[in-house]
């Protein structure tokens, strides 16, 4: 029995969506490419990045430099999964932003604003730059709904 609902003014199917596909909550086809677009973007800018340190070997790195790389290898390995799973791995997309524009706050801006960013720190700002691209990705209504404003998990 098909039934539908009301999502941001239009009636969406839920049949489908909930279905074996694996639940789009709403969300076009449209929309999941465009999240697919920022999760290839994401993943294949860390491989390309990152596991190359695997191959001369990550454990030849200072201690958190190797953690860095290790998450950062993670972080890629869950994006190119998102290709796969796009509403389900949102949450690393929100990741991606999250830490990247606390680092903006905490880190760059203040060495920006006392005129005391050095080179590495302005080769970070720059590679940090592209979040734009996750930004702009991200289904911002949806986040909203689905992680603000909904009833949370029951504690009991």
């Amino acid at each position: 029995m098909p039934t539908a609902r009301i999502v941001d003014g239009t009636t969406v199917d839920t049949t489908t969506a909930a279905g074996q596909h694996g639940g789009t909550d709403g969300l076009s086809t449209r929309r999941l490419n465009v999240m697919r677009v920022g999760y290839a973007f994401m993943g294949v800018g860390l491989a390309i990045v990152k596991w190359p340190l695997f191959v001369q070997g990550v454990h030849s790195l200072p201690l958190m430099e190797g953690v860095v790389a290790c998450v950062l290898t993670a972080m890629s390995l869950l994006a190119f999964l998102g290709l796969r799973y796009p509403v389900k791995m949102l949450p690393i997309l929100l990741f991606e932003v999250a830490w990247k524009l606390i680092w903006f706050a905490a880190v760059a801006l203040p060495l920006v604003l006392s005129d005391n960013l050095d080179a590495a720190a302005g080769e970070l700002l720059f590679s940090c730059l592209f979040v734009i691209v996750i930004i702009a990705v991200i289904p911002w209504g949806y986040s909203w709904r689905r992680y603000v404003s909904a009833r949370g998990d029951a504690w009991r």
